[in-house]
């Protein structure tokens, strides 16, 4: 017995052990020191340096990956079993949170001894390869398919985003084009009702015309002018008794009439002149309402194109893409992002570069980490630069900014799973592991970082065609 209280028996019961004798089981007696954990309280925090091998002899454990706020559940360890092997043998830090279901009696085995003794006896070491191996794979999976599900949020915001604006006015013009033709509809009873003959329906026409001819051929007015003219038009309107003057005084104004031509409508139109009048400006709005929404329509369509590219809908497996159509994509998809910022987008493309053959929207989800990356260096302002060029049998793109950099100490890191710079729940550590694993293991590329105070730049080589 240890002097801890932890027997060879307790250890006995332990799986990574059943290969080795007494004496050899010795060596970890000699090394234990033994605790109890309460219900609920934590044995490990994700994100922390594991604090050794944690050989669990009795009680049960959970095993909960941090999404915000929320831990999710991702394993169940039951007495006797091991835990925390993972993150003291890659020196990383802890990939998960570890926290007593039950009153759990742990025995903790301190890192430079876990690793000392592991490497000394290969039974041990054999053991704990075989056992982790689909335990990072299982983790791998789940924080891979959370990086796609965060890419495909993205992608989601920021489509909400952009078409919100276009959606909107399309349904303000459409509302107010409804309107616009109930006028005109009126008007036309109107004028059969107040008996206009056809000679004077015929001018009536013409001075439409005259009008529509106006307002297509006129540049719009500046705010002094458009005020002046208004309030002539208002005046003018009043004198010929038209009831709310203001409505209508806007959209003849832009037309570029004046007295004389609503006098002469006034002749035509007699009792019928205010219809008259309502029928040439609700034209005149129509005609403006329908352009709006041609607008606002090709852009929610430009909008829907942009993401289809993004995300390669209609396209599987291996595709030949024009690599500036991706890069143009992501941003558009990040646009409400750089809208709350005052952020400079710089291209430098080479549009001489050959199409390349990718695995569908894979490549995306890279240029949307990197650029979402340094929209967030940069902050509230500056300036990310996308350079693309060619170097022999590849493709290079630079992605650039001119924020703080990526200190010294850690830039060797960036690439690894589960490191992060951010806070606990604040980010998965896997976004530029993702990166790294796209480019270099679906790609046959290579990324890299140059980094410095004003400036850094993340190299990603990819070769024109796939092996």
């Amino acid at each position: 017995m240890s002097s801890h209280g932890v027997t060879l028996a307790d250890l006995r019961s332990i799986d990574l052990f059943d290969d080795l004798d007494d004496d050899a089981l010795s060596q970890w007696l000699d090394v234990v020191s033994c605790r109890k954990v309460q219900p609920g309280e934590l044995i490990e925090e994700q994100g922390d340096p594991p604090a050794g091998l944690q050989l669990l002899l009795s009680g049960a454990a959970r095993s909960l990956l941090l999404d915000g706020d929320r831990p999710e559940p991702v394993g169940r360890q039951v007495a006797p079993t091991w835990m925390g092997a993972i993150a003291v043998l890659t020196d990383a830090p802890m990939g998960v949170r570890m926290q007593a279901e039950t009153v759990c009696r742990i025995a903790l085995v301190r890192p430079a001894d876990f690793v000392r003794l592991t490497l000394a006896q290969p039974s041990v070491h054999r053991r704990v390869m075989q056992t982790i191996a689909p335990v990072v794979r299982r983790i791998n999976d789940i924080e891979h398919n959370r990086e796609r599900l965060a890419s495909l949020g993205t992608m989601a915001a920021g489509l909400a985003h952009e078409l919100n604006n276009p959606a909107a006015a399309a349904q303000r013009a459409a509302a107010q084009l409804a309107d616009a033709l109930a006028v005109i509809n009126h008007a036309l009873r109107a004028f059969v009702e107040s008996g206009v003959e056809r000679d004077d329906a015929e001018r009536l026409l013409a001075l439409h015309q005259q009008a529509l001819d106006g307002a297509a051929g006129r540049a719009a007015l500046d705010t002094l002018d458009a005020a002046d003219a208004e309030d002539a038009l208002l005046e003018a309107l009043e004198q010929l008794g038209v009831p709310e003057p203001w409505r209508i005084a806007e959209p003849l104004a832009a037309a570029g009439v004046d007295e004389a031509w609503l006098r002469a409508v006034a002749e035509l139109a007699g009792p019928a002149t205010a219809k008259a009048l309502g029928w040439v400006a609700a034209t005149l709005s129509a005609d403006g309402l329908v352009a709006e929404l041609q607008d606002s329509t090709q852009r929610m369509s430009q909008l829907v194109g942009a993401v289809k590219r993004y995300a390669y809908m209609d396209r599987g497996g291996l595709v030949e893409v024009d690599l500036h159509e991706g890069l143009d994509s992501t941003l558009v998809i990040l646009a409400h992002k750089l809208k709350q910022t005052a952020i400079e987008v710089v291209r430098r493309y080479d549009r001489t570069l050959p199409k390349l053959t990718i695995r569908g929207s894979e490549l995306n989800q890279v240029w949307t980490n990197l650029l979402d990356n340094a929209i967030d260096a940069l902050g509230a302002s500056g300036t990310i630069e996308i350079a693309t060029r060619r170097d022999g049998d590849c493709a290079i793109v630079e992605i650039s900014d001119d924020g703080a950099g990526i200190p010294e100490e850690i830039r060797e890191s960036i690439f690894d799973s589960f490191f992060t710079t951010t806070q606990v729940g604040k980010g998965t550590g896997l976004g530029l592991e993702t990166a790294r694993r796209i480019v270099v293991d679906r790609h046959d590329g290579s990324i890299a970082v140059d980094s410095r105070p004003g400036r850094t730049t993340f190299r990603v080589a990819l070769p024109f065609r796939q092996g």
